[in-house]
């Protein structure tokens, strides 16, 4: 065997001592690993189940038009509410009762939506309503809306039935007596709103019916106006809006749909008023409460939904197609990050609108809205909820 030149073996040695040490110097020093501490978990997120139940008698279009007008206000109010520093999931759900256009067999009632946090749908559902003479059955609709969903089993939760109307409280076959005991003992609080005279409504019961359901009676005058405050934020929180819903991207047999739903939903919010179409856009720019990965593929990606790799093109909007994996890859981080930026800017924004508008002088509340806030907010606070406003 012939003997390696002695250049070469110190070379070897050179370039092995050289390994060594700079393979030592990417290696953390074991101390270091060993004091190294994993972050504790963030808690779970607790849950806001709110149903609503809408009488949609023949008697109740200003109630339908109040519900249309503040249902944007009352989510983004039910987004500031956090639990552990842990931003709370709103699902919502919408019950009509009292319309004759329904089956009798029914009692007069139907599911609109069950709970969800498509936040779309149950603005498209709610602007699709329409009144039709009725009988109002309380205790049905109460009785059908606990026994027809899954309210979760969770004690910290908050969950809410709340229900408006303006005839009898114990019309129909089932007692409104059992049927807000039943909620009671599921810790769901019913909370009632008559339409009309505060004493009318004890005297029809609507009262004995939040004190069974361990809530709160309110009533509204339902004719009345919502009162829009302007504020000089609104254009530019309106302009954003438009940017932002460009970041969304539909995918799948429904995407395409779905985007076509978000503007026509920015459109019925607008034709109430340029505010009411504002306060849609600022719950928008909550990515915790708008959540639309079902359609939006950026929103599918980031919740881990759908693989990429996995969409053919005919799934994918017409500026993806023919491109690269990674070329769509970086189309949908681009889009991620200028959603993220315009959703900070709105939430800016939105915080001096709120404060600019809590500061003109105005006694006046707006029926439905301040009531299931005052009640909502009442409740939470006794469930440790928080709300940043």
């Amino acid at each position: 065997m012939k003997k390696k030149p002695i250049f070469i073996l110190i070379a070897i040695t050179m370039a092995t001592s050289f390994a060594l040490v700079f393979s030592h110097s990417l290696t953390l020093p074991e101390p270091l690993i060993a004091d190294h501490e994993p972050r504790p978990p963030l808690p779970a997120a607790r849950n806001i189940r709110l149903a609503l139940l809408l009488d949609t008698s023949n008697s109740m279009d200003g109630l339908i038009d109040q519900a249309k007008s503040q249902l944007w206000n009352i989510v983004y109010e039910m987004t500031e509410a956090k639990h552990s520093g842990v931003p709370a999931e709103l699902h919502l759900a919408l019950y009509e009762y009292g319309n004759d256009n329904l089956s009798i067999t029914s009692g007069y009632v139907r599911q609109v939506s069950n709970f969800t946090q498509d936040l779309d749908e149950v603005s498209r559902q709610l602007f699709a309503l329409t009144t039709h003479g009725g009988s109002e059955y309380c205790g049905t609709v109460i009785t059908k809306s606990l026994e027809n969903m899954d309210w979760g089993d969770d004690p910290d939760d908050l969950k809410f039935i709340f229900i408006a109307g303006n005839e009898e409280f114990s019309q129909g076959l089932v007692p409104f007596e059992k049927a807000c005991a039943l909620a009671m003992s599921s810790d769901v609080v019913v909370n009632t709103i008559y339409c009309g005279d505060y004493r009318r409504g004890i005297h029809e019961l609507w009262k004995k019916g939040a004190e069974i359901g361990g809530g709160s009676y309110m009533n509204i005058d339902m004719d009345k106006a919502t009162v829009y405050i302007p504020s000089p934020y609104d254009d530019k929180i309106d302009s954003l809006n438009d940017v932002l819903n460009k970041t969304y991207i539909g995918y799948g047999q429904h995407g395409q749909a779905n985007k076509s739903r978000q503007l026509r939903e920015d459109a019925n919010a607008s034709q109430l008023s340029k505010e009411n179409k504002v306060k849609r856009a600022i719950t928008k720019s909550k990515s915790h409460a708008y959540k639309n990965e079902d359609w939006d593929l950026v929103d599918a990606i980031d919740k881990n939904k759908v693989e990429l790799k996995t969409l053919s093109d005919q799934e994918l909007p017409e500026e993806m197609r023919n491109l690269s994996l990674v070329e769509k890859e970086k189309y949908l981080f681009a889009q991620k990050e200028k959603r993220k930026a315009v959703q900070s800017e709105i939430q800016n924004l939105a915080k001096l609108r709120k404060n600019y508008v809590q500061a003109q002088d105005t006694a006046t509340s707006n029926g439905l809205e301040s009531a299931i806030l005052k009640s909502v907010k009442s409740k939470a606070k006794e469930k440790s909820f928080e709300f940043e406003n």
